[in-house]
């Protein structure tokens, strides 16, 4: 008999990519012509041919029907930040008292949801209700499996009637091809492989997030209503003792965990890790790499799968940044490279990395981009959830920075005074036990503190929010990398001339790196960025410091900003302007939601509960001295107590006065909640969270932090 554990990884290599139209699928299904087609689309960015739609749409449709398919839907990502379906049945009445399956090619490339009712940032007006999906046919089609249902999700973008972008996948796929066209140019000057057609960004988001037991987040309004705890003391037992960290996973995470990784098998989305993180009741999961815009996808389905299958064990899974003061926060930590559509990674130092020229344009292509461009980057991921988290002990400052590592930063320097002569090596550690083996350690070591840490082949982008999609910010990350491209191939172009030497193209490009690391050294920091002294040096190298999102939130709308997108193809003035506006109001709504929860529970439930406490003290004084016993400690507390009442009373009274503050100008809304709600939030808190110190545990009306994150 087969032992079971023996099969299980070839029951998940059978599960992988089973729900998913992959490329596999097509070629086993479709005809020669219209599959070889097909991949000229996927693989090269040619234009896709109409006439192999239908042909595609009935194999596509014979497969999800086979495996148990009623329905379709096109998936989109709007403005929102999740993702969004319109399901239609595959079944339509034959006229002759049956039904026949049917999906055309029309059915396939293009639909039309009503787009007034989504997040437009000016863009349409509510009588003005025409939207397009379209079609992605480099991003595979799925069956999403709920309940029982099968429906056939085909990844689209979504498009108003006039052609403005109202989703995320527009914008990130033309970022992408910016930084193909600028990129292919310097890998024409250098020559090489000449089967290269064209460069992709490849990104690898980790997620962050809490597990919760379902039946206490229920208990918790503003959990569910705002997915964060907005009241709450801490507990005597939190992270201090550093155990929870890629500790053994308690067999119910564990089990929750093994079913999310099915699910996401069987769509294709390709997982690596999965442990606990630094918080009680924090972990994460990681995907292997992909081309952007299918990493993004693959993301968001990743989320929905975390939140859908929670439910199934008892769970809600938290994707906020900051669910739970006093702890560590969640991020997504998105890791971003560029690579030839031949599998080359342009990132990739090799080892002589000191001669290699072609990576070190490349690399300061991107630290140019990051230092023009810091306050862009911090601005892409400025969130309420974010702001919570920037900063803290478990996330990057907000000052934007560039860790390189001691070896690139070595070269670099090198660069700067001339030639280039050594790259330095990592060697070996002689762990000093001769049953153990020496292990090859890298040439530099790594740096949770930076915002933008180079890791080895890739940049990993520290300060994204968990909750975020990452469309937006490999958005900008790209299309800040294709302007330093532009430049540096402009640069080269105008040097080396029409008839470029491998001697003449070295010569300029020592040149040309020179002057980039001389101008743009400046974002590079290789130390602790959560200390005084760096936040001191940065302001003196000029580094900007968006200590929050309202003082980020004028970036999006800057003219560098517009003049950027513009001048790249990725986003039209109007686009970048709606994109400001959706991420402000979302700003200004997600506070006035926490600020009139968090009223609603201080005076529907956490006052009640005090005041029933008080009057059991005022009880036990009155009876007690009644008896003729003296209780002046009773008599103590019951003041104290009364006084913290009193404090929170007029706490909420302030709080409840700033939520009346209205304006129509969404910026300054946004900075009267800053400098107004805010405040009066954290002082709510703080009386109330005291209050909870002191109040009968069997009367405080809210579980605590003690059962919320030890409890699973």
């Amino acid at each position: 008999m087969q032992d079971p554990q023996l099969s299980e990884p070839f029951r998940l290599e059978a599960l992988y990519g089973a729900d998913t139209f992959s490329r596999q699928m097509m070629q086993k299904r479709l005809p020669k012509q219209v599959y070889r087609s097909l991949l000229k689309t996927i693989d090269h960015g040619e234009p896709l041919d109409p006439q192999v739609a239908d042909i595609v749409a009935a194999t596509m449709k014979d497969w999800a029907v086979e495996r148990g398919a009623t329905h379709y839907t096109h998936w989109f990502q709007p403005l929102t930040g999740s993702t969004a379906e319109k399901h239609d049945s595959l079944v339509s009445p034959d006229g002759q008292g049956g039904v026949i399956y049917n999906f055309s090619g029309v059915d396939l490339v293009q639909g039309e949801p009503d787009a007034s009712s989504f997040p437009s940032g000016g863009l349409r007006a509510t009588f003005e209700a025409r939207g397009y999906t379209a079609w992605d046919p480099t991003s595979p089609a799925f069956l999403l499996r709920n309940g029982g249902a099968a429906t056939l999700c085909i990844p689209t973008a979504f498009v108003s009637w006039n052609g403005e972008a109202l989703d995320t996948k527009i914008p990130l796929l033309r970022s992408m091809e910016a930084l193909s066209r600028q990129a292919m140019r310097i890998l024409k000057l250098f020559g090489g492989d000449t089967n290269v057609s064209r460069v992709v960004t490849t990104v690898g988001p980790e997620q962050e997030y809490f597990l919760v037991d379902k039946e206490l987040f229920y208990r918790r309004p503003d959990l569910v209503t705002c997915e964060r705890t907005l009241f709450g003391a801490r507990p005597p037992k939190g992270q201090q003792l550093e155990d929870h960290y890629f500790g053994a996973i308690p067999p119910r995470v564990l089990a929750f965990m093994s079913e999310v990784e099915e699910e996401l098998y069987r769509v294709g989305v390709p997982l690596k890790t999965r442990h606990n993180e630094v918080a009680p009741g924090q972990y994460e999961i990681a995907p292997l790499f992909e081309t952007a815009h299918i990493a993004n996808d693959h993301q968001m389905l990743l989320m929905e799968t975390l939140r859908r299958v929670a439910d199934r064990h008892g769970l809600k899974a938290l994707l906020h940044e900051k669910p739970f003061a006093g702890v560590n926060g969640s991020g997504k930590h998105n890791n971003w490279s560029m690579s030839t559509d031949t599998g080359v990674n342009l990132l990739d130092p090799q080892d002589e990395t000191h001669g290699n020229t072609q990576f070190l344009l490349f690399l300061c292509a991107v630290v140019r981009a990051v230092d023009l461009h810091a306050d862009l980057l911090r601005a892409c991921i400025a969130s309420a959830g974010n702001d919570h988290r920037l900063g803290a002990n478990e996330a990057p400052p907000a000052i934007i920075s560039i860790f390189l590592g001691e070896m690139l930063s070595d070269i670099l320097d090198q660069v700067e005074k001339g030639i280039p002569k050594r790259t330095i090596r990592g060697g070996t550690l002689d762990l000093g036990a001769r049953t153990l083996p020496q292990i090859p350690r890298d040439s530099g070591d790594r740096n949770r503190t930076s915002p933008f840490a180079f890791t080895g082949n890739k940049f990993e982008f520290r300060a994204v929010g968990s909750t975020h999609s990452v469309a937006w910010p490999n958005t900008v990350l790209n299309t800040i990398v294709a302007e330093s491209i532009d430049v540096i191939a402009t640069e080269l172009e105008k040097k080396v001339g029409a008839n470029p030497t491998p001697a003449k193209l070295q010569t300029a490009a020592l040149a040309v790196l020179k002057q980039l690391v001389k101008n743009h050294k400046r974002v590079c920091f290789n130390g602790d960025g959560y200390a005084d002294d760096w936040h001191k040096e940065a302001a003196k190298r000029g580094l900007p410091n968006l200590v929050d999102s309202v003082s980020a939130f004028p970036v999006l709308k800057s003219k560098k900003t517009v003049d950027l997108f513009k001048k790249y193809g990725v986003l039209s003035k109007a686009e970048v302007d709606s994109r400001f506006h959706i991420t402000v109001e979302k700003w200004v709504k997600q506070l006035t939601i926490e600020g009139e929860t968090m009223a609603t529970i201080a005076r529907t439930m956490i006052l009640p509960a005090a005041i029933r406490h008080q009057t059991l003290l005022a009880n036990a004084v009155c009876a007690t001295e009644g008896a003729g016993v003296e209780c002046t400690d009773t008599v103590e507390s019951l003041e104290n107590f009364a006084q913290l009442v009193a404090t929170s009373r007029r706490a909420l009274l302030g709080l409840e006065g700033e939520l009346m503050h209205e304006s129509d100008d969404s910026l300054k809304h946004a900075e009267q909640i800053k400098a107004k709600l805010i405040p009066a939030m954290v002082a709510l808190r703080g009386s109330c969270d005291a209050l909870e110190l002191y109040t009968a545990a069997d009367l405080w009306p809210l579980p605590t932090y003690r059962e919320l994150l030890f409890l699973q």
